[in-house]
């Protein structure tokens, strides 16, 4: 009972009133200061994600044109196999995003938002897929690449296991 009449009893002075309000006054101010300085951290974080996803194109690249060549290379008369491929572009992030509409008076309105996750200023937009870059063309380079009959199942073979039409592929004999 003690414990709560003391509290009565600083309840009561005016001076622990103003001292809690001036607390609840800076508490306040802080939260809003900081909420409007700017926050590096994303600036830096988008910059490595941005690397990374070079490099993961690259390795992306370079493991694909090693499977190709081992596949090519394995093609009677092919012979040592050399493969180079390019792609359209880097990673894609695709965000998830709900949306609503709604219809009156012959009018359709539409509006679609980001599903964002986190809170305050480390909100960010929830990745529902990372769509890996399309190659858009290859070039073949084998010792059996004078032979017609070699050149023609490269270019089949290049053709089903890159998903590509055997318009952009180039076949070759090795020097």
């Amino acid at each position: 009972m003690e414990i709560v009449e003391k509290a009565r009893e600083l309840l009561k002075q005016r001076k622990w009133a103003v001292f809690m309000t001036v607390c609840g006054v800076a508490g306040l101010l802080l939260i809003m200061i900081s909420s409007l300085l700017p926050d590096n951290k994303p600036a830096e974080a988008k910059k490595q994600e941005s690397v990374m996803s070079l490099g993961d194109t690259d390795e992306l690249r370079s493991d694909t044109e090693n499977r190709l060549g081992e596949l090519l290379s394995s093609i009677d008369g092919a012979g040592d196999v050399r493969v180079y491929l390019t792609f359209g572009s880097c990673e894609r992030y695709v965000y998830a995003s709900e949306g609503r509409r709604s219809r009156s008076e012959g009018k359709t309105e539409e509006e679609e938002k980001y599903v964002m996750t986190g809170s305050g200023s480390e909100k960010s937009p929830l990745v529902e897929t990372i769509e890996k870059p399309d190659v858009t063309g290859a070039v073949i380079v084998c010792d059996g690449g004078d032979s017609a009959e070699v050149r023609e199942k490269m270019y089949k073979a290049a053709s089903a296991a890159l998903g590509i039409s055997t318009a952009k592929i180039y076949v070759a004999k090795l020097r």
